[in-house]
């Protein structure tokens, strides 16, 4: 009996340290971080909390004091680490991740099967978007992912979806024109025919890209996953929208061609008739300069007597009187 007793505490023994001891060292991973926590609190990092750390910057006054959670430890990569029975470790990968920006993780055959995620304009007319979210776990607020909230990723696309909607919602197209600028021309047109232009937000993806970035810079202190970047990279518009957007575009492009080539036409026509004013400038200045020289003489015979300047009148005469052929002298009536 005393032998069984032995060896049922053996066994239990072994089996306490095989399981509660040897089981409690464990590792970290490069691209992993780790909370621990004893009797399911997690441990603090004295009194700091996520409302003094930077990633709370974007947050005002109302929203530091409702995401306002307690500063964890973390564990870095490495080990072994030793943990007691008592105590359980939290991993979580750091790694940047891309997600589909129409995924919904409470409903994955929401938005088209996650492939396009609708989004209404100012004047109602609904549009396609497609496009990525960078994100990664922030290790500045490890709290806030693993306890603040039940699922965090599904908060920052249901946060990152309701702020591009609104966007999409109020965005406008320029509203004047400057004379000659083709583009705002063409801008102005397809809003008149569709209302808010498509090309507009197709032309400015860039500008409501940044829009998210800095509207979703926050994420990180809310639910503890960080929005690396949004990339918005297709607008589509509805079938009927789609073929008249086409038409513009044509109609558009004719013009831009019929405008470049009267430019063109006009600019060369400006060069000639530089040219010819140069040329004309040269003939009219190369005429009255023998002109100007002559008067020049003239007024030199003038200035030396009277005498000086009939004579020179007299051989002028002669001269021509010898190569002309026929010469008509009015009769003197005397």
């Amino acid at each position: 009996m005393s032998t069984i007793l032995f060896g049922s505490v053996v066994g239990f023994v072994a089996w306490f340290l095989v399981r509660y001891l040897a089981a409690g060292f464990y590792t970290v991973n490069q691209n992993e971080r780790a909370v621990k926590t004893c009797f399911g609190r997690a441990e603090r990092v004295g009194d700091a909390t996520t409302s003094q750390d930077p990633i709370a910057a974007s947050l005002d006054a109302e929203e530091k004091e409702r995401y306002n959670y307690p500063q964890v430890r973390v564990i870095p990569p490495g080990g072994p680490y030793f943990k007691w029975p008592w105590e359980k470790v939290y991993k979580v990968s750091i790694a940047t991740q891309t997600i589909n920006m129409a995924h919904d993780p409470e409903n994955p055959s929401a938005n088209y099967d996650g492939s396009m995620l609708e989004a209404v304009t100012k004047d109602q007319l609904n549009t396609g978007l497609k496009g990525q979210i960078r994100w990664h776990i922030s290790e500045k607020n490890l709290y806030g992912y693993l306890f603040g909230v039940a699922h965090p990723i599904t908060h920052v696309m249901g946060y990152f979806v309701s702020v591009l909607r609104e966007r999409i919602a109020n965005f406008e197209a320029p509203a004047h024109a400057k004379i000659g600028d083709a583009s705002a021309l063409h801008n102005i047109a397809a809003t008149a025919v569709i209302g808010i232009s498509i090309n507009d937000l197709r032309k400015n993806l860039s500008d409501i890209n940044d829009h998210m970035d800095k509207e979703c810079a926050g994420s990180a202190a809310r639910y503890g996953i960080a929005l690396d970047a949004s990339l918005i990279t297709g607008i589509d518009p509805p079938p009927e929208v789609e073929s008249a957007l086409a038409a513009i575009n044509t109609a558009y492009n004719q013009v831009s061609s019929d405008i470049s080539l009267a430019q063109a036409s006009a600019d060369q026509k400006i060069v000639q008739s530089k040219r010819a004013v140069e040329i004309e400038t040269l003939k009219a200045q190369a005429e009255v300069q023998p002109i100007v020289a002559l008067a020049e003489q003239l007024s030199d015979l003038k200035q030396n007597g009277s005498g000086a300047l009939d004579a020179y009148v007299r051989n002028v005469r002669l001269k021509l009187y010898n190569e002309a052929k026929t010469v008509i002298v009015e009769a003197s009536h005397d």
